[in-house]
């Protein structure tokens, strides 16, 4: 990395610090078990982990808070938990990174998103999911959806990470395209920037900029992508269809393409290789 490519970086994240933005998504708990194994278990052919610690983590759109607090953004953060332990543990992992939660609306009718990992050594032993993805209880929406429209004007940007776990409502997503519509979001006053989930992609209507990967562009555009071509109509396919004014398809070794709205053009970043 050049030197004065890093000093802009720099001097970038600087200019953002306390900077209010609004994050909107799906909360997920990230739970890691370490251990050990020394023998297979007598019940099943199965090893034994013998604990030695664990973490809880902002996972999801959490993941999206912590990162944004880390360079000196302040958020706040719109979705869902349960009302359980490790919803409490998630609010109480948001508060310690002072980020503003009263966003985070209590569903009682589904747990907190949770993600368990058993690890021994460096090896991922299991993974154990315990979510419910049935949709949000009108009244539950409303409320999320109403903090949402609340919180679009004070903020400097918006970030809509969606991941398929129910917080990204039909009432939310009505919310950012109607600041759109009044001119509220975009890149001219606040820009939207979204993480597409399948779940939705019938759904989204206004955003400044979306940022799907080759697999997600390839479904959500009907389009198959072998070449840099390919990705170039792929993202012109979403600007449109997603009502989008800048698209980023990331193509994992091959790069990115950036594609606007505006323009017949479009931009190829090829990867770099890392010092």
């Amino acid at each position: 990395m050049k030197l004065g490519t890093r000093q802009e970086l720099l001097e970038t994240l600087e200019k953002m610090a306390g900077t209010p933005v609004l994050v909107v998504g799906d909360l997920l708990l990230d739970r890691y078990t370490w251990g050990k194994v020394d023998r297979i278990s007598p019940e099943a052919p199965v090893p034994v982990v013998q604990v030695v610690r664990m973490e809880d983590r902002l996972g999801g759109a959490g993941n999206v808070v912590r990162n944004l607090v880390n360079i000196g953004v302040k958020v706040s953060v719109a979705g869902l938990i349960g009302d359980d332990s490790d919803g409490r543990v998630m609010l109480d992992l948001f508060e310690d990174i002072d980020a503003d939660y009263t966003g985070v609306v209590i569903d009682s009718s589904r747990p907190t998103v949770l993600k368990s990992r058993v690890i021994a050594a460096t090896q991922q032993v299991v993974r154990i999911d315990r979510e419910v993805l049935d949709s949000a209880w009108p009244e539950i929406s409303k409320k999320l959806a109403d903090f949402v429209a609340e919180r679009i004007g004070p903020s400097r940007a918006v970030i809509l990470s969606d991941y398929g776990k129910s917080a990204v409502t039909e009432e939310v997503l009505h919310a950012l395209t109607s600041a759109y519509e009044r001119g509220d979001l975009g890149l001219a006053s606040r820009p939207l920037f979204v993480d597409p989930h399948p779940r939705n992609y019938d759904r989204y209507r206004r955003m400044s900029v979306a940022k799907p990967n080759r697999k997600e562009a390839e479904v959500a555009s009907g389009r198959s992508i072998k070449s840099i071509e390919d990705a170039f109509d792929a993202a012109g396919i979403l600007l449109k269809k997603w009502g989008a004014e800048i698209m980023v398809i990331t193509l994992g070794e091959g790069g990115m393409v950036v594609r606007r709205a505006d323009s017949a053009d479009g931009l190829h970043l090829e990867t770099m290789a890392r010092e």
